[in-house]
């Protein structure tokens, strides 16, 4: 075997050993993604159906209105809050947000006026100022129970109707469109967390600068580095992956060898700003407030936790040339629209010049002590 190649496998091997003996390392690569992928896959796994919290209260006697409340109680629609029994008790919930609207059924609703064949009546919605869009939702969605109601009593024309068309093509679940920043979120946990917390360790120990007095060579180091740091994170997205499958329903539409190929991309890249950082950084005072600087902004601005589209034009414009964009939007592409490697031109490119800058960067500016 090759001696500098038998060299990286060497320290590969001893740098994959030190980590899965360092329990903190372990937690921060693997268990807290973890944690950020249950609190934001649970915010984001819902069905997307229609589901408000009501209170209805009835003043009428008769059956209609009886059997109204009931079959409302029985719906998803309509959360009914069966606890409240007057109007100020709903007022009072409704000015904490307990619930959402109020549906208030006058004392002569459901009853069969004089000259007559059926029931009638006018139901009221009330509702707080800052939850006038609960309200409006609340009476289309009475309006449109009481016209199925009202077509069994009385049959009128409908000039003008509207037909539905399923497009055959499916949209981003919430959790879908998370997860690719969660996946970024991790990257950037084991790619430059992990370099900038233990290369100012080993410098303290002074164990680079026992390893620069060897044959070792800066890029021998670097790639044992980068290839020990891909097996972890690919066992770490792994996890991600199996977790957000079993638990929150996600589904792949990519091709799965295609996405680790640009998982492993996307690690080396950023992972050179770990090498970066950490090889330039003394000890953990010079290293903790730069890594803030670069870590904290392309994580809020690259799309790791809400979608880049929410941003002002020209702030996107500015964080399309972050390192970290790429990166979700290439996951994004693979996961959820099945794009092909050689679709992601522009993604790719733009993190292969990265990669040239920051790599030129990160030899530039190491030091073994």
């Amino acid at each position: 075997m090759n001696k500098s190649l038998y060299t990286v496998l060497a320290f590969v091997n001893i740098n994959t050993r030190r980590f899965f003996r360092d329990k903190l390392a372990i937690f921060f690569t693997i268990g807290f993604p973890l944690i950020f992928l249950f609190v934001f896959g649970g915010l984001n796994s819902g069905s997307g159906d229609i589901s408000m919290r009501v209170a209805i209260i009835n003043n009428s006697d008769s059956q209609f209105a009886k059997d109204f409340v009931k079959n409302a109680s029985k719906g998803d629609v309509l959360k009914v809050e069966k606890d409240v029994k007057t109007l100020s008790q709903a007022k009072d919930k409704m000015t904490k947000s307990q619930i959402d609207a109020t549906i208030i059924l006058p004392k002569n609703f459901g009853d069969i006026q004089s000259g007559q064949q059926y029931p009638s009546g006018k139901a009221e919605v009330q509702y707080t100022q800052n939850n006038q869009s609960s309200g409006q939702a609340l009476s289309s969605i009475l309006s449109a129970q009481f016209k199925a109601i009202n077509s069994k009593f009385v049959q009128t024309e409908t000039p003008f109707v509207v037909t539905s068309n399923e497009l055959k093509q499916k949209s981003l679940s919430p959790f879908d469109y998370a997860f690719a920043g969660l996946l970024g979120f991790a990257i950037i946990g084991m790619g430059i967390f992990g370099p900038v917390n233990v290369f100012p360790e080993l410098k303290k120990m002074g164990i680079l600068r026992r390893l620069s007095t060897t044959p070792l060579k800066v890029w021998q180091y670097f790639l044992s580095t980068m290839i020990g740091q891909a097996i972890v994170g690919l066992l770490a997205l792994f996890i991600m992956f199996i977790v957000a499958i079993l638990v929150f329903h996600l589904k792949v539409v990519g091709n799965y060898v295609e996405l680790v190929l640009f998982l492993i991309f996307s690690i080396t890249l950023i992972l050179g700003i770990g090498l970066a950082l950490g090889g330039w950084a003394k000890n953990e005072r010079q290293a903790a407030p730069l890594t803030n600087i670069i870590v904290f902004p392309m994580m809020f601005l690259s799309g790791t936790f809400f979608p880049r589209f929410l941003m002002p034009e020209w702030l996107q414009n500015i964080s399309a040339f972050l390192p970290l964009t790429p990166v979700i939007d290439g996951i994004r592409l693979i996961t959820t629209e099945g794009k092909h490697l050689f679709e992601l031109g522009p993604q790719i490119g733009l993190m292969a010049i990265w990669m040239v800058v920051i790599y030129a960067i990160a030899f530039k500016v190491f030091r073994w002590e």
